[in-house]
C-alpha cells in the first residue's frame, strides 16, 4: 500500500446504531439515564470512600480506583455517543479517534488488572490476616496501583500505535459507536496480521495471567475459609468475595468474547451490543454490586445520610 493513500484519511464517520429518529431518541434517553447513573454512582463511591475513615483500608482503596477507571473509560465513550444520537454530523477527526481509543484502552486494561489486585488483596486479608496490614501497607498499595496504570498505558500505547499507523484508504465509515479495535481493523486496507498477532499475544498473556491470578487467589481463599470454625466467620469471609467474583465474571466474560477471536469472526451488530455491555452496563453495575452487597459501604451511606439530615 502506498504511503500517499495512507495519509489521505483525516476523519472517520461513526455510524452508531440506527438512522431512525424515533429509535435514536429512545436510545438517547436510555443511554443518558445510564450514563448519569454511572457518573453519580462511581463518583459517589469515590467520595464516600474518601470521606469515611472506616473505609480507609486497602480493599476500599482499590475499589475507589475501580470506580475511577469505570468512570474514565465510560466517559471516553458515553458523551460522544450521546452527541452522535442527536446530531447529524457523525464525523470524528482522526486524532480524536486515536485519543478516544487510547483513553479507553488505558482505563479498560487498568480495570482488568485491578480486578486481579483486588483478588490478591482478599487473599491476603483472609489467608494471612495477621500480616495483612504489613503486606498491604500504603506503600505496597501505591506500588500495585502504579504497576496497574503503567501496564494499562503501555498496552494502550502499543495497540494505538499499531492501529493508527495502518492504511485507511477506502471507506471512512466505522460501523460502531466508538473507535474500537475490531471495526478499525476491518476498515483498514493494510495487512492486519501483525495487529492480530500482537492483540492475541498481549491480550492472551494479560487475560490468562489475570484469570489465573484470580483463580489461584480464590483457591487459597476457599481453603482458608474452610478452616474457619464459626459459620458467621465463613459467611463474612465469603460475602466480601461475592461482589468481586460477580464483577470479575461479568467483565472478563464480555471482554474475552469481544477481543479474543480473529477479525473474520467480528460481527458489527453483535459487537455493538457486547460493547454496550462493557462500556456502559458494567460501569453502572459495579458500584451497585459493591454497595448493595457490602455492609461497610451501606453503613457508611447511612452515616452520610444522617450527617446530611443534621
Amino acid at each position: 500500500m502506498h504511503e500517499d493513500n495512507c495519509s489521505s484519511m483525516n476523519e472517520f464517520l461513526l455510524l452508531g446504531f440506527s438512522n431512525s429518529p424515533g429509535i435514536k431518541m429512545v436510545l438517547f434517553t436510555t443511554f443518558l439515564v445510564v450514563y448519569l447513573i454511572i457518573v453519580a454512582a462511581n463518583l459517589g463511591m469515590i467520595i464516600l470512600i474518601r470521606m469515611d475513615p472506616q473505609l480507609h483500608t486497602p480493599m476500599y482503596y482499590f475499589l475507589s480506583h475501580l470506580s475511577f477507571c469505570d468512570l474514565c473509560y465510560s466517559t471516553a465513550i458515553g458523551p460522544r455517543m450521546l452527541v452522535d444520537l442527536i446530531t447529524k454530523n457523525l464525523s470524528i477527526p482522526f486524532s480524536s479517534c486515536a485519543l478516544q481509543f487510547f483513553i479507553f484502552g488505558v482505563f479498560a486494561e487498568s480495570d482488568c488488572l485491578l480486578l486481579v489486585v483486588m483478588a490478591f488483596d482478599r487473599y491476603q486479608a483472609i489467608s494471612n490476616p495477621l500480616f495483612y496490614t504489613v503486606n498491604m501497607s500504603s506503600r505496597a498499595c501505591s506500588l500495585l496501583m502504579a504497576g496497574v496504570y503503567t501496564m494499562g498505558m503501555t498496552d494502550a500505547l502499543v495497540h494505538s500505535t499499531l492501529t493508527f499507523r495502518l492504511c485507511f484508504c477506502g471507506s471512512n465509515e466505522i460501523n460502531h459507536f466508538f473507535c474500537d479495535l475490531p471495526p478499525l481493523l476491518l476498515l483498514s486496507c493494510s495487512d492486519t496480521r501483525i495487529n492480530e498477532f500482537v492483540l492475541f499475544t498481549i491480550f492472551g498473556f494479560l487475560e490468562l495471567g489475570s484469570i489465573s491470578g484470580i483463580l489461584i487467589s480464590y483457591c487459597y481463599i476457599i481453603l482458608s475459609v474452610l478452616k474457619i470454625h464459626s459459620a458467621g466467620g465463613r459467611l463474612k469471609a465469603f460475602s466480601t468475595c461475592t461482589s468481586h467474583l460477580t464483577a470479575v465474571a461479568i467483565f472478563q466474560g464480555t471482554v474475552l468474547f469481544m477481543y479474543f477471536r480473529p477479525t473474520s469472526a467480528f460481527s458489527p451488530d453483535q459487537d455493538k451490543i457486547t460493547s454496550l455491555f462493557y462500556t456502559l452496563v458494567i460501569p453502572m453495575l459495579n458500584p451497585l454490586i459493591y454497595s448493595l452487597r457490602n455492609r461497610d459501604v451501606k453503613e457508611a451511606l447511612e452515616k452520610f445520610k444522617n450527617k446530611k439530615c443534621f
